[in-house]
């Protein structure tokens, strides 16, 4: 059964955790033992009604706050597919834990009260959601029980989310704008008939039947080596593979293939995985791969197919979003993580900050801040085998790391 990976992201108080929890209690997706959990934890906070958001906070601070602080993943499932729905923050401080929570989704949520319509977080939830290619966007308005189930307050939002659309950098999303309450359940799993001007799908009916490409198929074949297989038996003394998980479309037996950085080609003589030989590995599979000529390969470089084999770069080009509290630098070293590979890089360049409310380009501002998002270029010591992200997402993004703390500063996406 195929999985939808699902991120939502909202401002403050939008009842992303409520929308979630409303999912999972109209799917039958809860454990009695856990339903009279949430009904004891609600009546100790003075509620005469079920919270469903105390499904997903689940730290003893987002309770007492009443926020989301950390990414909690969610797993459920219908007879149509299995869902993993990423719930993260909507404090602008907490934007790089949705940066990563939202990294491997293929919808995403943003949730909009419909009293309060757009504002800041709107821009920037959608700027980030854009930026990583998410090919579904679900513009949820919530709340419309506050605002008397009003269908021009839904247009009139619809209307405002559009400019934002027509401004947008990446052209490359489909949107679908429902108009929900996540606290009575309308539009989410089902109708009430409470919003009857609205005639198109509940958002669980639009999630059923939206197509994607989970195998990334269409994407150029990559397969990082992770390790050398070398037994020390008799049975396999001349054996030797390469371990690894495909990053990016598949791999088929006889396939010719070149390996980075050597740039040596053979053709795949086996497709391995435990004790089954296959004929063809797709993405996010664990293989070993046999090669038909001894060729210089070992763990951190890759095996692509001859034909689109990605290029060798010492210098990248890159969106990142800045997750440190001290400032980015010009000229600073950072250790650069690209799949398997840790290389030095330093900052060569900062082109400019993006203002997520306008989509403009700050020329003059050369620091990047806590949530900033910005194009620089990086020199490494030795090469990446990258592609731009927007070709192929899964080989297209890295991360940097600060040497003396150890901490992850900042997500890259290669232009």
């Amino acid at each position: 059964m195929e999985v939808l990976r699902i991120a939502t992201s909202g401002s403050v108080d939008d009842g992303k955790s409520t929308l979630i929890g409303r999912l999972l209690y109209d799917t039958n997706s809860i454990p009695q033992d856990k339903m009279d959990a949430l009904h004891a934890a609600s009546k100790r906070k003075g509620l005469d009604f079920t919270d469903l958001s105390l499904l997903t906070d689940g730290l003893v601070a987002e309770r007492e706050q009443g926020i989301t602080i950390d990414v909690a993943h969610i797993y459920f499932s219908t007879p149509a597919r299995k869902y993993i729905i990423a719930d993260t923050p909507g404090h602008i401080e907490y934007t790089r834990n949705m940066v990563t929570g939202a990294s491997n989704a293929q919808a995403s949520l943003i949730l909009i009260d419909a009293r309060k319509g757009i504002v800041e977080q709107t821009y920037r939830h959608f700027f980030i959601s854009n930026m990583l290619r998410i090919p579904y966007l679900v513009v949820c308005v919530n709340k419309m029980d506050l605002v008397e189930y009003d269908q021009a307050r839904f247009n009139q939002i619809v209307e405002d989310f559009q400019q934002l659309l027509d401004q947008a950098p990446f052209k490359v999303q489909e949107v679908k704008f429902i108009p929900i309450s996540s606290l009575y359940g309308e539009n989410v799993v089902s109708k009430t008939g409470k919003i009857d001007w609205y005639s198109g799908e509940t958002l669980l009916e639009y999630l059923e039947q939206v197509a994607f490409d989970h195998e990334d198929s269409s994407h150029p074949a990559r397969f990082p080596v992770q390790q050398v297989i070398r037994p020390r038996t008799e049975a396999y003394h001349d054996f030797r593979g390469f371990a690894g998980k495909v990053a990016s479309g598949h791999f088929n037996v006889g396939d010719e293939i070149v390996s980075l950085p050597s740039m040596q080609q053979s053709r795949i003589k086996t497709i391995e995985q435990f004790e089954k030989q296959l004929t063809t590995a797709h993405a996010r599979e664990s293989v070993v791969i046999t090669l038909e000529d001894e060729i210089d390969t070992s763990r951190g470089n890759m095996l692509a197919k001859k034909d689109s084999a990605p290029s060798q770069l010492k210098e990248i080009t890159a969106h990142i979003c800045w997750m440190d509290q001290q400032k980015l630098p010009l000229g600073k070293t950072y250790l650069l993580q690209h799949g398997i590979n840790r290389v030095k890089a330093k900052v060569q360049s900062i082109h400019h900050v993006i203002d997520v409310t306008s989509n403009r380009t700050l020329e003059d501002k050369k620091e990047l801040g806590l949530n900033d998002i910005g194009k620089i270029t990086l020199k490494t010591a030795q090469p990446i085998f990258a592609d731009p992200y927007h070709i192929n997402p899964a080989n297209g993004a890295f991360i940097l790391v600060d040497e003396s703390s150890n901490a992850t500063v900042a997500v890259g996406f290669v232009e």
